[in-house]
């Protein structure tokens, strides 16, 4: 199962276990349970000393296993092949249930055993789901530290009965004791915090409490990332507050056009934005979404950011790097079926539509790009733009030009996303030309058109474009004294995350400019 390298890491990785555990798998007579059995005995012939490997699990999921460690109550269960984008997943739970310790804060262990009751999750993910790791890594840990937390991973593809009864059309999506609790990327503090009811007064509290600083920056992608290096080296009083570190990085495949790193990908990048922050004296705040932002009422005073928990935080100047988010197509049926046929990353959800119908709204680089992908795993691709052209690059257009499996639709206008019994059944367009509607039957649809600022909550304080940008000058000042932007979120052309760094490292040196001249 594993080739010569991958078993060298592991090897080398499994070392790190002091704690004795055993693995209990239940399988039946197929290939995928003879392919778990191979992996299974690989990693307990690499540390046969401290792993034990049984074969007599009852479980009725197979091929399955469990990771207990002796003499605990701990209840975590992988059922069908977590390799792919979740081979790494596996590994860090081999390493905590062999008593390795997590590279977690202790504040958000000892949340986690904190929560009273019983928890059993199920998580349903898929091998190419690049928001999946974060979601069964934060359950796996969950229940590694907690008894009262059970925990059971779930590889899609090998349980396709279950998938379709359950009418899960989109992953990570997580169950707690048999009723839907959540879907999409979630972080181990989002979980805890979504547990614990009284998690949002307490860190409203907390924050509120804080001394101001001499720049905070709201948003922690490429622009806020980049702003708070740059002015956490200058020696002053630097915060970020943001939503999700890493922003819509997160929820990027591939880079590979950032200067000096010739591959990576998303959630990578992401960590390491945060990594690199981390490594300077720079207070994070994460999870923590800005409700509104209050001027200086006099020069010099200090500009207040209110959070939608109740808690504010102020500081003597203000970087905005809120970014962007996908944009909704906005029609019937699209936020009916959400995640019931209706997906926004084919990366993700892809591989739950194999050998069924999709269609991609947009024409741009990201809506041919998911073409291309989803043009290698479905019957058939329906490619709809409403402009009479492609926008994506000559190079992709000519790719999805050659497949057999995808159909191209310019001049188009969706009108309607269609459904019935829950799920997505078609999709209506209208040729802008002829004025002649056609119903495109499908089960699956992905929306790519672009971006929307995030800045609702700047209405009326700042002056936004009519797109809602937030408008900046040369230097990354808003028209609030104080008050600079940087990123996605502003008028800047070209929505790039290297554009975005820089933006972010030139507003940082614009504050804190700022500070010298009127402080």
């Amino acid at each position: 199962m594993l080739d010569d390298n991958l078993k060298a890491q592991l090897a080398a990785y499994l070392e790190r276990v002091t704690q004795p555990f055993e693995m209990v798998a239940s399988l039946s007579d197929d290939e995928n349970s003879r392919d778990t059995l191979s992996l299974l005995q690989t990693i307990q012939g690499l540390r046969s000393d401290k792993i034990t490997l049984r074969t007599d699990g009852q479980d009725a999921r197979k091929p399955s296993f469990t990771l207990q460690r002796a003499g605990t109550d701990t209840a975590l269960r992988f059922a069908g092949l977590p390799l792919g984008h979740e081979f790494t997943s596996l590994v860090l739970a081999l390493l905590w249930t062999g008593g390795h310790p997590p590279k977690v804060e202790p504040e958000v262990i000892e949340s986690i055993k904190a929560l009273d009751g019983d928890y059993a999750f199920e998580v349903y993910m898929s091998l190419s789901c690049h928001n999946c790791p974060d979601v069964v890594q934060a359950l796996s840990l969950m229940a590694i530290v907690n008894p009262k937390v059970k925990t059971v991973v779930i590889e899609g593809g090998a349980f396709q009965e279950e998938v379709e009864k359950r009418e899960i059309m989109a992953v990570p999506m997580v169950f707690l004791n048999g009723q839907v609790f959540g879907s999409g990327r979630m972080s181990v503090e989002e979980i805890v915090a979504k547990l614990d009811t009284n998690a949002a007064a307490k860190d409203a509290a907390k924050l509120s409490a804080k001394q101001a600083y001499d720049v905070l920056i709201v948003g922690g992608g490429p622009a806020g990332a980049a702003a708070g290096v740059y002015a956490a080296r200058k020696g002053i009083r630097t915060g970020i507050v943001a939503e999700r570190f890493g922003g819509q990085t997160n929820d990027t495949l591939g880079i590979e056009n950032y200067i000096s790193v010739l591959e990576t990908d998303g959630p990578k990048f992401a960590a390491a934005l945060e990594a690199h922050a981390r490594t300077y004296d720079v207070d994070i705040m994460n999870l923590q979404r800005a409700d509104s932002l209050v001027p200086a009422a006099q020069p010099g005073g200090l500009i207040e950011v209110k959070l939608a928990n109740g808690g504010s935080l102020k500081a003597k100047t203000v970087i905005l790097s809120t970014g962007a988010r996908w944009r909704n197509v906005n029609v019937p049926g699209e936020a009916e079926y959400k995640n019931k046929g209706v997906a926004y990353c084919p990366h993700c959800d892809g591989p739950l539509f194999k050998g069924k119908r999709t269609a991609v709204i947009g024409g741009g680089n990201s809506g041919v790009e998911a073409a291309i992908d989803l043009a290698g795993i479905v019957a058939h691709v329906d490619l709809v733009e409403f402009a009479d052209q492609l926008k994506a690059d000559a190079v992709l257009v000519k790719k999805l030009k050659s497949l057999p499996n995808v159909s191209i639709h310019v001049n188009a206008q969706t009108t309607e996303i269609t459904g019935a019994e829950g799920k997505v059944n078609g999709l209506r367009v209208k040729d802008r030309v002829s004025g002649v509607e056609t119903l495109l039957p499908l089960e699956g649809v992905f929306v790519q058109i672009g971006l929307v600022p995030n800045t609702e909550f700047l209405r009326g304080t700042v002056e936004l474009s009519k797109h809602g940008e937030v408008i900046v000058d040369a230097k990354g000042a808003t028209n609030v004294p104080g008050v600079f932007a940087a990123g996605d979120a502003t008028t800047v052309p070209y929505k790039q995350i290297v554009i975005a760094a820089g933006d972010g490292a030139k507003a940082a040196l614009s504050a804190f400019d700022h500070l010298i001249r009127h402080s």
